[in-house]
């Protein structure tokens, strides 16, 4: 499967669980740590881990395993599934750690292109 067909399905998978502030930046231009970032934020911790299940659930019925998973426990998970990174914070962590400013310098990905099913707010 193309990087950018992972991309779309954990963006979709998030919006439909009602992740905020969706966020992808393409930084392969920057880094060899992966080419794409996608960034979430949950409204609770629970609502955190819904999240990571979610993508983890969604690209797993399309064969596709993370390589590792960190932070279950901290108000940040990241999901590395290679040439995708998803990260998914608390609305704390995020402010806190701003990987949305660190990684600026990447192409941002217009989200309305890659979502199927926008939601409200």
């Amino acid at each position: 499967m193309e990087t950018f067909e992972i991309l779309k399905i954990a963006a979709n998978a998030l919006n439909e669980k009602k992740a905020r502030e969706l966020n992808a930046v393409k930084v392969s231009d920057l880094t060899v740590l992966t080419e794409y970032f996608l960034m979430a934020t949950g409204t609770s911790s629970t609502h955190v881990n819904s999240l990571a299940d979610e993508v983890e659930e969604k690209l797993k019925e399309q064969g596709i395993p993370p390589h590792h998973i960190e932070g279950k426990a901290t108000g940040w998970l990241c999901l590395d599934y290679g040439s995708v990174i998803i990260n998914i914070f608390s609305r704390d962590q995020r402010e806190f750690y701003n990987l949305d400013k660190m990684w600026s310098d990447g192409e941002p990905i217009d989200m309305e292109n890659i979502l199927t099913n926008t939601q409200g707010d």
